[in-house]
């Protein structure tokens, strides 16, 4: 098992070997710097108090990275055997993950989990997972500015009306009219009767 998270600024360390050294330069995404360090830390017992002065050494990676905007990171990570520039990445689609969860836990009801066993709370990820799909899809397909919230509750609020969306999502007026004939090739319905 292994990590990969930023390091704090007041993270005291020591280097034990400078792999690679670079200098910084506008524009660039590049690594600037790849150390081994051991750092200090105090561990927890089983109830999370900090046991007395009792301190242990860990080995670690430490990648210093600026991006395309110039922007600086430092990373912390036991992994020895990818590179630096995969380290850099890994970080940037965990980030990536965690914007995706945290979309859906603002868009759709995943504080209450309707189950209690592993296989109920997987579904009902899962099931999340494919309405923020169908959800984006949908978004992309109407070409609209609208944000991700407003269309699910657009959505949510009409979703047993037989409304055509593509008007619904487009549409500036407060009232829609209920769609009477069926809908022309490209049009989604929400047709749920």
């Amino acid at each position: 098992m292994f990590f990969v998270t930023r390091q704090k600024s007041n993270a005291v360390y020591t280097v034990i070997e400078t792999k690679r050294k670079h200098n910084r330069k506008k524009g660039a995404a590049k690594v600037l710097r790849e150390e081994i360090i051991e750092l200090e830390y105090v561990p927890e017992d089983e109830s999370g108090k900090r046991q007395n002065r009792k301190r242990k050494k860990v080995r670690l990676r430490r990648v210093c990275y600026q991006d395309e905007q110039n922007r600086y990171y430092v990373f912390l990570t036991n992994q020895m055997e990818i590179t630096a520039e995969e380290v850099a990445f890994l970080y940037k689609k965990r980030w990536g993950i965690e914007l995706l969860f945290k979309k859906m836990k603002q868009n759709f009801q995943l504080h209450y989990f309707y189950g209690e066993n592993e296989t109920a709370i997987r579904t009902q990820v899962w099931c999340t997972l494919i309405a923020q799909l169908l959800l984006t899809v949908l978004q992309k397909m109407a070409k609209v500015e609208k944000a991700f919230s407003i269309v699910a509750t657009l959505v949510r609020i009409h979703l047993i009306s037989m409304l055509d969306v593509y008007e619904l999502l487009r549409g500036t007026k407060r009232s829609f009219e209920k769609a009477n004939s069926p809908p022309l090739q490209g049009q989604l319905m929400l047709n749920f009767l």
